[in-house]
């Protein structure tokens, strides 16, 4: 039987039942796939808990299982969430902890009735639901094409009972509007609501990097072990972003800052549930590892779903070679003339792409030859294999004996391996069938939202006063005053970047302009870079298309995911006020 459920609210009119816990406790246990395993029963056993979710999925990971499906079309899915839940379904059982995980990947429906035969032989009775309907035609070409779904089909299952839901691919933030929605009742016009949970899911997403993981401040903390977060979520979508007690790592408004950036872009945070208004976002402290988030403010959801597609892009070799000592750049010269013969004269055409990258690791006057030693990174690509394999290979080794002094690779050149490409795009919310499929097997549609806004640029907010120009000033690195964190979407890599203090506030706002930031960071130089300006949150992000190139399966740069872009600007060194500097760790500057 298939009926239909409105986005995001209840699955039906019922009867008044109790009325809910005026808090509502989410964890995370994971996130990514490979994330810390003993976490969901660190969550489960460390503290209260209601619900404990666990994101699995990324870009490249539906590449990953795509492959994995093609081996085997019964799989698609994380067979690690398996492995966790043969001790944690007993623990939540006893605990009366629900599990709502987007571990199913491509076959929600395949894990649900994994998670089903593993409840009943560990001996635990708990009910199952999954959600389905992201899966979309895969065009001509591509491995996977999905949709990313909203929360309403998870809030469908478990106002049905479930215990367990797992479904496929939904927004990050999905997996604590579903069960924020669910119980406290909110229906599609609860925005501001929806918003906040939107935000607290966003915080939550990537497991402890809400709680000084990756952090740039983080020599002010122990980090060695952070526990992963938790929100304590309020019926008016408000929250308090915390960790069980006794855990490692900190919660404070600086990690709370940096995950709210990550991976974000401007102002509108566009979901399918609703858009989150991230410039409305507030946080002040609320204790000891408790920060508190609200203010934020709902609109209605574009007309739209974003879609993630995935296809192999071609083929990929890299070799390593070693410089060591004197001559370095002679060195370098030396043998990429003699590759680029060698290649020429095997006869066969070169690769579409030959890359060569000089990195001077060296040191003059080495203490270890490691120290002593320059790598030179030679990337190949062609859409044929054989393009970068034995002929790529053979021509690194062949100059082994022939080539410049104290000659070696890494490691041993291989025949290449394929790589990966992935594609956003944009489909009509109507084509997208969004099911619940409850634990009684029938299947809930769930509607898309009738309210629908486009997606604009908000006006640029103003700008605080700026700092004094008068302000004496010395040249030291951007860090010491400013924190970043960097990710990656698709192609576009995404630099947020923030303050603690409303005087570096004044400074930053006018400092660090497109144009600094390009200066800074020559990568970007030729590239579209965007700024939105976040003034509750002291801070900026810059959007940077086509950093990635075709995305971090395609591993177009050093780092592929730009992880450590806002580090790398944070190093970087430029004239800031020195009372801003008050205080800093004094760092002496580098000179050519």
């Amino acid at each position: 039987m298939t009926a239909s459920v409105p986005a995001p609210g209840p699955v039906a009119a019922t009867a008044p039942g109790p009325t809910p816990a005026p808090v509502l406790r989410i964890g995370n246990a994971s996130g990514f796939y490979g994330d810390r395993f003993d976490a969901v029963r660190e969550m489960l056993t460390g503290g209260p808990l209601d619900v404990l979710t666990g994101d699995y999925l990324a870009e490249l990971t539906m590449l990953i299982l795509g492959r994995s499906r093609l081996k085997d079309p019964e799989k698609g899915y994380a067979t690690t969430f398996l492995r966790q839940l043969e001790e944690g379904l007993g623990l939540a059982h006893e605990r009366g902890v629900k599990i709502v995980a987007n571990a199913g990947g491509l076959n929600p429906a395949g894990l649900a009735d994994a998670v089903r035969k593993l409840a009943a032989k560990v001996g635990v009775p708990v009910t199952v639901a999954h959600v389905e309907g992201d899966s979309l035609p895969v065009p001509d070409g591509f491995l996977t094409a999905n949709a990313y779904l909203g929360g309403a089909g998870i809030a469908a299952c478990l106002r049905a009972g479930a215990d367990i839901v797992v479904t496929g691919r939904v927004t990050d933030a999905a997996l604590v509007t579903g069960p924020a929605a669910a119980h406290f009742g909110w229906g599609p016009d609860d925005l501001d609501a929806l918003a906040g949970a939107v935000v607290a899911g966003h915080v939550l997403e990537c497991g402890t990097q809400a709680t000084g993981g990756n952090y740039a401040f983080f020599g002010n903390h122990d980090v060695r072990r952070p526990g992963f977060p938790l929100a304590e979520i309020h019926a008016d979508g408000s929250s308090v972003i915390t960790k069980h007690a006794g855990t490692g790592g900190v919660v404070d408004i600086g990690t709370v800052t940096a995950q709210l950036l990550y991976e974000t872009g401007g102002a509108r945070y566009a979901g399918p549930d609703v858009t989150a208004r991230l410039d409305t976002v507030r946080l002040t402290p609320d204790g000891p590892d408790r920060v508190r988030v609200d203010g934020v403010r709902g609109e209605a959801p574009p007309p739209t779903l974003k879609a993630g597609l995935t296809r192999l892009g071609g083929w990929r070799n890299e070799v390593v070679f070693v410089l060591t000592g004197l001559d370095v750049e002679a060195k370098s010269l030396l043998v990429q003339d003699q590759f680029s013969d060698a290649l020429e004269r095997s006869g066969g055409r070169p690769p579409a792409e030959v890359r060569w990258e000089l990195v001077r690791t060296d040191r003059p006057d080495a203490d270890t030859e490691e120290r002593a030693s320059a790598l030179l990174r030679l990337t190949v690509r062609d859409q044929d294999a054989e393009a970068v394999g034995r002929a790529v290979s053979g021509a690194a080794v062949e100059l082994a004996l022939g080539s410049y002094p104290g000659f070696h690779v890494t490691a041993p050149p291989g025949k290449g391996a394929p790589y990966g490409v992935f594609e956003a795009i944009h489909v009509p919310a109507e084509e997208v069938e969004h099911i619940a499929v409850l634990p009684d097997g029938s299947r809930a549609i769930v509607e898309p939202a009738v309210r629908t806004q486009e997606l604009d640029d908000v006006d640029t907010p103003p700008l605080p006063v700026p700092y004094p120009s008068s302000a004496p000033t010395r040249r030291a690195p951007l860090g010491l005053v400013a924190g970043a964190r960097s990710g990656d979407k698709g192609g576009d890599a995404n630099v947020g970047v923030w303050v603690r203090s409303d005087g570096a506030w004044r400074w930053l706002a006018h400092e660090l302009t497109v144009e600094r930031l390009k200066e800074l960071l020559p990568e970007t130089r030729d590239l579209t870079v965007v700024r939105h300006v976040l003034p509750h949150l002291r801070a900026l992000n810059f959007t940077v298309h086509g950093l990635l190139g075709e995305g971090v399966a395609s591993q177009a740069r050093f780092d592929p995911q730009a992880k450590a872009v806002g580090e790398w600007l944070r190093s970087r060194w430029l004239p800031i006020p020195v009372a801003l500097l008050d205080g800093a760790d004094p760092v002496p500057e580098v000179t050519a």
